[in-house]
């Protein structure tokens, strides 16, 4: 547990201005914006809130950076990105006391991030000496061909509020690799993480100009005229299908590269041979990480109807024993939802399930009092056309629905518009392979409820979004790709 002293003293050190160019400015006008610890509804640091001069003063400012910046040797660009890891190792119990306070998931939860967050940073360090290209002649014999790649320029990032540093360092560390510059737009509703990440990269020597990050209330305001500037080169968001959606078609007047990470509806498929304990397990992980507020999150239970009721046992028993409080109280294993407007809409999913039959296992409430607080939920037989089975939940509720063979299994999975993840339980290795082919999804977890790790490409098919964050792939979706040809003389 956290004492009120020390969540001060973590509070005054994050600036409250704009970083634009170098330097910690108030915003036009003077303007502010509230930021709210979820779990108290109670107002725990204002910062200066962005207009829309101030975006395109940050996105003048990467502009003017961009070119020397680029000019940086890889080895210095991932020089930077490593001291900023090492820092950021000996100040994690900091971050994540400040992500808890912002944004209410449980401190051992908070510390898993920045672990995560972090291996951005190391991993992109790694990868900004390894930009490669390549050399030959050319298959007529007249000419020798030079592959390059070189940075795509200027960014703007716009991130969510339920990661609040992994979502930043997956996004910064690939760009400054790559030799781009950047304007970072972090949620209104926990800014207070990315803020202070950037101080930790000035204070490890970013040049001036090279991050940017202006908080605002006003989201598509301020972000519109800097998507529209012809100066800017690549747009990278994380966050709902329907804005992404929005983004793209304002992309599109520029030809923008983008990166879209949106929604998800994660199948969890449990096959009647299951290892049902290592199932539990992963449910586990899969659905209450981040009290259910992630992407990743599994969304829709299928289980195999002869092991179904087994599994709903297991797992309610595990719910049940689940702590609901603070995030810095000790034991803590569900913290608040983002705010009111989160609870009222896990709520209605879950009774749109029971007025369809489902069956309340355990849960199934909003909790009153202080904070923006639901009961951690299992909910079995839950029926087709219910809401929950098409919508994201992004909320503590496992509602479990059976299948009864493979293809059964299998149509039920890929019954969504999305595709980011899924998850398989089966000790078949053949049955394995089939669903590694046969489930439209751009990651897949067999016999794990965790996939996230930044040496692999983290990204999804259909609407769940485009390009892929992390791994090899992630540092080329900052790079532009040139081909010459020297005439053989």
């Amino acid at each position: 547990m956290t004492d009120t002293m020390q969540e001060t003293t973590i509070l005054d050190r994050v600036a409250d201005g704009l970083f634009i160019g170098g330097e910690w400015v108030a915003a036009e006008g003077g303007k502010t914006l509230a930021v709210v610890d979820p779990a108290t509804g109670q107002t725990i640091k204002e910062i200066a809130d962005a207009s829309v001069a101030d975006g395109i003063r940050a996105l003048d400012a990467a502009v003017a950076a961009q070119d020397a910046w680029a000019a940086t040797a890889p080895r210095e660009r991932g020089e930077l990105l490593r001291r900023a890891f090492d820092l950021l190792q000996e100040r994690k119990e900091d971050f994540a006391l400040l992500m808890t306070l912002e944004m209410g998931k449980p401190l051992a939860e908070a510390r898993g991030e920045v672990v995560y967050g972090g291996e951005f940073l190391r991993w992109f360090s790694e990868e900004a000496v390894r930009i490669t290209g390549r050399y030959g002649l050319n298959p007529e014999g007249t000419g020798r061909m030079i592959v390059s790649q070189r940075p795509v320029g200027p960014s703007f990032f716009i991130t969510p509020w339920n990661f609040p540093l992994a979502m930043a360092t997956r996004k910064i560390a690939p760009a400054l690799a790559a030799g781009c510059t950047v304007v970072i737009k972090p949620p209104a509703l926990t800014p207070l993480t990315t803020i202070a990440f950037v101080q930790l990269l000035e204070e490890v020597g970013l040049p001036a100009g090279v991050v940017n990050v202006i908080a605002t209330s006003t989201s598509s305001k301020v972000s519109g005229p800097i998507i529209a500037d012809p100066r800017l080169r690549k747009l990278s968001f994380t966050g709902s299908t329907e804005v992404g959606r929005t983004l793209l078609q304002q992309a599109a007047q520029g030809i923008l590269r983008t990166s879209m990470e949106l929604g998800g509806n994660a199948p969890f498929v449990i096959f009647e041979d299951a290892d049902l304990d290592k199932a539990v397990d992963g449910a586990m992980i899969a659905k209450f990480r981040n009290i259910g507020q992630a992407c990743t999150a599994a969304n829709r239970f299928i289980v195999h109807e002869s092991v179904a009721d087994e599994f709903a046992k297991r797992v309610a028993e595990r719910v049940q024993a689940m702590k609901v409080g603070r995030g810095t109280e000790d034991g803590v294993n569900i913290g608040p939802l983002i705010d009111d407007k989160a609870v009222d809409s896990t709520d209605a999913l879950v009774q749109d399930a029971v007025s369809r039959g489902a069956t309340v296992l355990t849960g199934g409430n909003r909790i009153d009092g202080d904070g923006s607080f639901y009961a951690p939920t299992v909910i079995a037989g839950v029926a087709a056309g219910s809401r929950m089975l098409k919508e994201e939940i992004f909320g503590p509720v496992l509602g479990i629905s059976t299948f009864a063979d493979e293809d059964e299994a299998v149509r039920l999975a890929n019954a969504t518009e999305y595709g980011l993840v899924s998850y398989v339980f089966t000790q078949d290795l053949a049955r394995g392979h089939r669903l590694i082919e046969r489930l439209a999804t751009g990651m897949m977890g067999l016999n794990t409820g965790l996939v996230s790790n930044a040496a692999a490409p983290f990204g999804g098919v259909k609407q769940s979004g485009i390009g892929r964050e992390g791994g090899f792939e992630g540092i080329h979706e900052f790079l532009d790709t040139k081909y010459t040809l020297i005439p053989v003389s």
